[in-house]
């Protein structure tokens, strides 16, 4: 009877415990969004496998998980593509594995953010290993890594507590993300990354919009500024510009001759990044040759007077409107090009 008393206390106490933490996280102004991990990302890739040449694929960087709308684009062109950018990443290693291991001969869209794309293809450099390790879980996936993330989902979409945010993000209030919170003292004399917050919301098909926040509280936007600040200004190693065109060159080659339909695509940035990549990433030196040397279609927000003078919130990414717009722009011409078929019904 005692023991019986005991459990009854503490599962009385754990769901007060539970629901207060709950209640507390949703008035600091959290909201439940899915993690955009490993799991999220194999199933979409999974569903390369399977596609016909009529389909279409979106990978690069986190511009393209951002700036292209799923919804909005399936609306112009007939087709839902799928979302395989991944944020902080070059978009050369997943391009890469779905030209070697899939048999894909449909339209791939490749974003190009130049100081991702023209940085490296050294493996364990972080815009190469961050996306290369997606690659890697989703050819060695078990059934249990299926289950698990399943399972996860409906908690994730309904629970602040067990929402996930980008593993390094300062904002997540699991026991690691509170243990970043507490700031010491300190020692090395190395410079401290700043504070960093998520500032999209992610469904289930990867489908990113920043929030209403982002967009509208500048101060908050200035701590995202202020991470991207410091990445700007941090030494390192300079962008391999030759070695990346070459890569990339011979993926497009193989994805073509196999009767691929190629399209790169630059989205807007500003300030800050916009003078950085202006200066460093010039378009006529990379972009540019790019296009030429691959022969793919090419949209350059730049060519568009609805595009050219977009201002992205935090410098790199557009607000939830603006990725509307620039969806629905960029799909229209491709449409207008024949660079996309729409289907006809």
């Amino acid at each position: 009877m005692q023991l019986k008393t005991s459990f009854l206390v503490a599962l009385v106490l754990s769901a007060i415990g539970l629901v207060s933490w709950e209640i507390y996280w949703r008035s600091q102004g959290y909201q439940p969004t899915l993690d955009d991990n490993k799991h999220l990302w194999a199933v979409e890739r999974a569903k390369v496998n399977t596609l016909t040449s009529k389909d279409i694929v979106l990978t690069g960087s986190s511009r393209v998980l951002f700036d292209f709308q799923l919804d909005e684009f399936e609306k112009i062109t007939g087709i839902k593509p799928i979302q395989l950018a991944s944020a902080g990443s070059s978009p050369l290693p997943i391009f890469h594995d779905i030209v070697e291991h899939t048999d894909f001969k449909g339209t791939i869209i490749v974003g190009v953010t130049p100081p991702l794309f023209f940085s490296t293809t050294f493996p364990k450099a972080g815009p190469w290993q961050r996306p290369q390790a997606r690659v890697d879980h989703f050819h060695k996936r078990t059934y249990a890594h299926r289950v698990n993330h399943w399972l996860s989902i409906p908690l994730q979409e309904n629970l602040v507590m067990m929402s996930g945010h980008e593993e390094e993000a300062d904002e997540n209030i699991d026991l690691k993300g509170l243990l970043k919170r507490v700031k010491l003292p300190e020692r090395t004399g190395k410079p401290q990354y700043p504070p960093f917050f998520e500032f999209g919301t992610i469904d289930r098909d990867r489908n990113t919009r920043m929030t209403d926040r982002t967009a509208t509280d500048t101060a908050f936007a200035n701590v995202i500024k202020n991470a991207w600040k410091f990445i700007i200004t941090s030494k390192g190693p300079p962008p391999d510009i030759e070695g990346t065109t070459q890569f990339f060159a011979a993926d497009a080659k193989k994805f073509q001759d196999r009767g691929g339909n190629l399209i790169l695509v630059r989205p807007p940035s500003s300030g800050m990044f916009k003078e950085g990549e202006l200066k460093f990433f010039p378009r006529e030196k990379l972009y540019d040759q790019l296009v030429q040397i691959t022969g793919a279609k090419s949209y350059h927000y730049e060519d568009y007077e609805e595009l050219k003078n977009m201002i992205c919130p935090e410098w790199s990414h557009l607000s939830a409107e603006d990725a509307d717009i620039f969806t629905r722009v960029i799909a229209q011409e491709m449409i207008k090009d024949n660079a996309l078929t729409k289907p006809t019904n």
